[in-house]
């Protein structure tokens, strides 16, 4: 966790400016869908170079003394973006746990640029990465408390492939989990897989925690979660990520889960 000397606040306009951060990113958007009505719940900010870099080649120029700035204007250059695109639903954005020093302080960028873009918070989503360890649980429950004060929802991503596991479920319950890519895989075929999978579906629904799978490339592995209870998917079976773009899915996508829900109820 950073130290609090270290480091003051600052406001969404701060966050625009990136010559004192050091780093020019930009964002790509994919969708996350909902079968269960046919319709986009949301689209996850995910950052890339200015010329459409991976991810990697932006957050491998973090360090000690840029990550707090970096985290901040993430959030805010997800906002200005979704807002100009004129995203609809969810808006997701991934954020760095350890470069929060003091969730109520370090959220004021997120509040000043919501209020600017007149976008509303119940329709912001944070990501915690289970896959960037945590110092401090009890650090990051209390980012969760405070986001949850301001109506986020609040989301575990990559869950099943990271540090922490269901001992983070354990400490507290986030409002979505989402399903890495390493258990969806090849889940139809994969007994062990599905076992695991289907374990940890169950603990969400008596927790009610939302499940989102994410990773999902092939028609089979998302019937296979859809015949256990998932409703919410993201992956290159519905598209992939645009860039500084929102990708529509594709008409032919809906038939195959239209009837395979239809199949169900009867």
């Amino acid at each position: 966790m950073i130290e609090v000397a270290n480091f003051s606040p600052i406001g969404c306009k701060e966050c625009r400016d990136k010559t004192k951060l050091g780093i020019d990113f930009t964002m790509a958007f994919q969708p996350i869908v909902d079968i269960s009505n046919q319709s986009i719940f949301g689209y996850e900010a995910l950052v890339r170079g200015i010329n459409n870099e991976g991810a990697a080649s932006v957050l491998s120029q973090l360090n000690d003394s840029n990550r707090y700035r970096f985290d901040q204007a993430i959030r805010v250059k997800a906002i200005d973006l979704a807002k100009r695109l004129g995203l609809q639903g969810m808006l997701s954005i991934n954020f760095l746990p350890n470069a929060v020093y003091k969730p109520e302080t370090c959220i004021r960028a997120t509040l000043e640029a919501a209020a600017e873009m007149d976008f509303p918070t119940d329709r912001i989503m944070f990501e915690v990465t289970e896959g960037e360890k945590v110092l401090d649980n009890d650090h990051l429950k209390s980012i969760f408390i405070e986001y949850k004060k301001h109506r986020f929802t609040t989301a575990i991503d990559d869950f099943g492939a990271g540090y922490a596991g269901l001992n983070l479920l354990a400490d507290w319950q986030p409002d979505i989990i989402k399903l890495d890519m390493s258990l969806t895989r090849n889940i139809n075929n994969d007994n062990v897989r599905r076992a695991l999978v289907f374990g940890i579906i169950a603990i969400c629904k008596e927790l009610g925690i939302k499940v989102i799978a994410e990773g999902i490339e092939t028609k089979e592995e998302c019937l296979t979660l859809i015949d256990e209870g998932v409703t919410l998917f993201q992956g290159y079976l519905f598209a992939r990520p645009g860039f500084e773009s929102l990708p529509v899915v594709p008409n032919e996508i809906w038939p195959l889960v239209r009837n395979r829900r239809a199949k169900d109820r009867r």
